[in-house]
Formats: structure tokens, sequence, C-alpha cells
């Protein structure tokens, strides 16, 4: 048996590519999606630490939020010291864009998903890199890394560290946030983490003095109690079971938020929880915007075979993985509804199995 592993994610000539665009450029924005996430996060943070310590002549580095991430991420090295948020500066990040030689976009791969940063960042006319694991990216750069096969874009960014010699080097703080945005993207490696690259990936961040425990304590044992009483509320009153198609979904207004005291991040994960059923095929969480009216946020996770990319292209706006995506409904929530079942008898023969 062959047990070598290859986490190698360029050629050599893509390799000297990269170098030469990162060598090039003294002011670097980093950014991500809307509404980021641990990956989102974890990627950008770890990203800007290798960039600060590499060459003669470290370049100044801004990590740009386009909006709030949830409470338990903050805890990331770099985060209260690097991070620019749109929604709370628009006039500093679009001189910070202005300014850059060089954009790093991480974890997307289409400019729509930074939401109201899009028209600063498609203005952009600095060179962008592309660091992402989702399918079909459509923005223009000087290089575009896409591996939609790879678990999570901080995944992507340790082999590129790796193979750009980075790795002696990393430090503690680098390989936390890296280690955050691996176990966070994959449920704390439940689903989409079979390649064993990504467990040779792991053992070399804990090589480095990770704490995985306590970092998976500080993500996941972080609720509040009225975060804790929503999910047991959404469980209890407003999952909806299609049993014969092995489907659920649940549905958050905005009044029910409001009378739990719901704070970002509080809803994070919670669409895995029907998936805790036997037989289970297919979760949808539809949660109504709490800024913006008749906007509804979906998210989607399948298991059992069946996997739920497809359906949120053609019904929900959406993408993203074959077993975790999301999308968006510009209607009410009772028409999200009715959109969800729809969706659900849709699929009923791959569902109905």
């Amino acid at each position: 048996m062959n047990c070598e592993l290859n986490i190698n994610l360029l050629t050599d000539a893509e390799v000297s590519q990269l170098k030469e665009i990162l060598a090039s450029a003294q002011h670097i924005v980093i950014c991500c999606h809307k509404s980021p996430d641990g990956d989102a996060v974890g990627s950008t943070l770890a990203w800007a630490d290798f960039l600060k310590v590499e060459g003669d002549s470290p370049p100044s580095i801004t990590v740009i939020l386009p909006d709030a991430a949830p409470d338990f991420l903050h805890w990331m090295p770099g985060f209260n010291t690097l991070v620019m948020r749109y929604d709370k500066k628009p006039e500093e990040v679009k001189q910070k864009f202005a300014e850059a030689d060089l954009v790093c976009c991480l974890d997307f791969n289409t400019s729509s998903r930074t939401d109201d940063m899009q028209e600063v960042l498609d203005a952009c006319q600095a060179p962008k890199l592309l660091i992402d694991h989702h399918l079909k990216p459509d923005i223009k750069t000087v290089m575009s890394i896409s591996r939609p096969e790879m678990s999570s874009t901080s995944e992507m960014v340790f082999d590129l560290i790796w193979q750009l010699g980075g790795y002696e080097q990393m430090s503690l703080a680098c390989a936390q946030c890296l280690y955050a945005g691996m176990m966070t993207d994959t449920g704390a490696f439940t689903y989409n983490s079979n390649r064993p690259e990504i467990f040779y990936v792991v053992s070399l961040l804990l090589a480095k003095g990770v704490d995985k425990d306590r970092i998976y304590n500080r993500v996941f044992h972080n609720f509040s109690m009225s975060c804790l009483r929503l999910r047991a509320y959404v469980i209890y009153r407003k999952m909806r079971v299609v049993r014969e198609l092995h489907a659920a979904y649940f549905s958050i207004t905005k009044e029910e938020m409001e009378r739990f005291r719901f704070q970002k991040g509080d809803a994070e994960g919670l669409v895995n929880e029907p998936l805790k059923m036997k037989g289970l095929k297919l979760s949808i969480s539809l949660r109504e915007d709490t800024e913006r009216p008749n906007l509804v946020l979906v998210s989607l996770r399948s298991s059992c075979g069946f996997h739920c990319e497809k359906m949120a292209r053609e019904f929900f706006n959406g993408g993203g993985h074959e077993d975790a995506a999301g999308g968006k409904l510009h209607c009410s929530v009772e028409e999200a509804e009715q959109i969800t079942l729809r969706a659900i008898m849709a699929y009923q023969q791959q569902l109905g199995r």
C-alpha cells in the first residue's frame, strides 16, 4: 500500500509565478465573503500572518471583512489588529483598495459574495490573486488557485505556505487560524474530510503546538443562554419534517430573533442538527435577514448519498459544495417555505429512495 501523501497544490512554474506576484506587492489587501465564517476568517488571518514575515521588505497588510464575524471567532490571533470591516468603515476600506497593489480574494468564487462591498472590489484595479475551494470561480485574476475538492480554503493556505517553504517559520498564531478554519468548514471533521491529506495537515499543525481541544471549546462551546434557547425553540417548534422524502426544513423570522436576542453566529451550524435524525438526507434553514426586507438567507446540508448543491443553484440562487451549500431568496419567509417545499418535491425521486 502506498502511503505517500502529496500536499503540493502547484507546479514548479506556478510556484515561481506566485512568488513573483507576492514579491512585487507592498500594499496587500486580503478579503473574504460576506458573513465570514471560521474558514474565511481563519484563512485570511493565516495568510496575512505568513505574508507579513515574507521577504526582506514585508508588505503592509489589511484584512477586510464585508461585515461582522461571529463573536466566537474574535479570539483568533490578528483579529483585533489586522481586520477592518467595510460596513463600519466604508471610506477607509475604499482607500485601502485604492492603495493596494495586490488583492488576495480568499474563500469566495465570485465578487457578488462580498455583497455590499462588490462594487468596491470590482472597481479595484490592483492585480487579484484567488485562493478558494468553491465551484466555478469567475473573478478576473493574475492567478487563480481553485480547488473545489479541498476541505477548506484554510487547508489550501497551509499547502501553499508549505510549498513556498514557510512551514518551518510558521507561527503558532498562523497554525491556530488554519486549524480553526479547517475544523469549522468540516463540522469538526465530520463531513467533506475523507481525504487522508487533511489529517496529515492537521498533524503538522499540531506539531506547531496547536491545542485542538481549546480551539474546539472556543468555537463550539461558546453559546449564550438565549442562543441555546433559540436553537431549542427552532428544533422543537419550527422544524418541519417531510418523512417520506427524508428531508427537513425550518425558518427563523426577525421577530423570533428579537425575542431570543439574536447575535451574529447564534444560528451557526443549526442547519446540521436535523441531519442527526436517522436516515435524513436533506436539511434546509431559512433565516430572515434582520436589516433588509424580503430577503431570506438559505443554508442547505445533505447526507446519505444525496447532494444539495444542484438544488441550491436551481431553487435558491446559490451554490457551494456537494453537501454544504447556500443561497438567498428575495421574498417573504412564508413564500420561502413554499419554494423550499417545491424544491424538495422536485427531488422526490432521489430523496425518497
